[in-house]
């Protein structure tokens, strides 16, 4: 059976070049980064140059990059310790957002009292720019405005910029869950100056279970797991430190490929846009994610002409079909709950068809694309 593999916006394959990297550190620097001895000197050595080199890339100051278990932790740390230290008193987020930042604000929001407001979003999932501006005019209490750059289901992109700038305006902090475009699109925080940021290696072709929280320098914020002095004082528990060295070697290679590897799978995604619109002309794209402008280049979600019944089989079919996508984000597997994304944004008759999502990485192939949209078609069809 053919294998193909689309759902790079929940995991993406590890580059053979990270592989070994991670095998190196395994079997050659097992010291423990905290011990004083050589064993341990080489592991912190090689932890700190790893978060200097990050740093570099994204014109940060290498204190301001933490090393996390992922894009989850990062996001749970950062909106709670600002609730904590910060003295936030109210959370601006939009409903579309990812649950680890959706359900860290309703926890919030139960233990601490913290106001939590929603910004509108228009019938494609954008954020209404004009109603965030309203939040913040609200009151004079402590703001945190929290959206995600690239929604992970449907692709859209914010402008990034324009919401920074008018957080700060209204003296509001800015958190961007970026964790689908870290390692996809070039990161500047001079000139994009968000306070904070997330990110996950493996939605770059590096390892599981690591990731790193981008804090902007004295930002105020304390740690949420206390026990040691690992990251600078900040998260405590010893470093995993193959994953770290994983981590900074697929972010190098994302960014020293960036430009030829957007291109390729940019092409990818154009390619199997036209030949959806062509095989199953009856097929929407949901949000922005059939425009290359406005949504990322590693994704499509579509909706499919098929009823409700018939929709119960599908990933089924693909499945058997050899081809991996997803019904929604990886994280709501096994939950009979449909997306809330999508809830938000379609209308109750496309909410009954099923909508796919489909990822692409420097992986695929127009021929696996090929047999993906004829699977579709012979299933939509028959």
């Amino acid at each position: 059976m053919k294998k193909v593999y689309l759902d790079n916006a929940a995991t993406t394959q590890v580059r053979e070049n990270v592989i070994v990297k991670m095998q190196d550190a395994l079997a050659n620097f097992y010291g423990n980064p905290s011990s004083t001895h050589s064993f341990g000197r080489s592991a912190k050595t090689a932890i700190e140059s790893a978060r200097k080199t990050i740093a570099k890339y994204m014109n940060a100051h290498p204190a301001e990059i933490i090393f996390t278990s992922g894009g989850t932790e990062a996001d749970n740390m950062i909106l709670r310790c600002a609730v904590r230290d910060l003295n936030v008193k109210t959370i601006i987020t939009s409903k579309i957002e990812h649950h680890a930042v959706l359900h860290t604000v309703e926890d919030l929001a139960n233990e601490k009292g913290v106001k939590v407001a929603y910004v509108d979003l228009d019938e494609f999932g954008n954020p209404d720019i004009a109603h965030l501006k309203t939040l913040l005019q609200q009151d004079d209490s402590k703001k945190l405005v929290s959206l995600m750059h690239v929604n992970n289901e449907i692709g859209n992109k914010i402008d990034i910029s324009a919401v920074c700038e008018l957080c700060h305006s209204y003296d509001a902090l800015f958190h961007s869950d970026t964790v689908q475009s870290i390692g996809h699109y070039h990161w500047d925080v001079k000139a994009v100056p968000a306070d904070f940021l997330t990110a996950a290696a493996h939605k770059f072709h590096g390892p599981k279970g690591i990731g790193f929280a981008y804090i902007k320098r004295n930002s105020g914020l304390k740690p949420m797991i206390s026990g040691g002095s690992q990251e600078r004082g900040f998260r405590a528990g010893t470093e995993s430190f193959h994953n770290i060295v994983g981590l900074e070697k697929a972010f190098v290679e994302a960014y020293d490929k960036l430009e030829a590897e957007t291109t390729y799978v940019s092409e990818l995604k154009s390619y199997f846009i036209d030949s959806i619109k062509k095989e199953i002309p009856a097929a929407k794209f949901n949000g922005h994610s059939g425009d290359m402008e406005k949504s990322t280049f590693t994704l499509v979600n579509v909706c499919l002409p098929i009823d409700p019944q018939k929709a119960l089989m599908l990933l089924f079919h693909l499945d058997m079909k050899g081809i991996a996508c997803s019904k929604g984000s990886a994280c709501q597997s096994g939950s009979d709950l449909g997306s809330h994304v999508l809830t938000e944004i379609l209308s109750d008759d496309d909410l009954k068809k099923p909508s796919v999502r489909f990822s692409f990485s420097i992986y695929n192939t127009k021929e696996e694309l090929d047999y993906t949209v004829q699977a579709l078609k012979e299933f939509v069809e028959k």
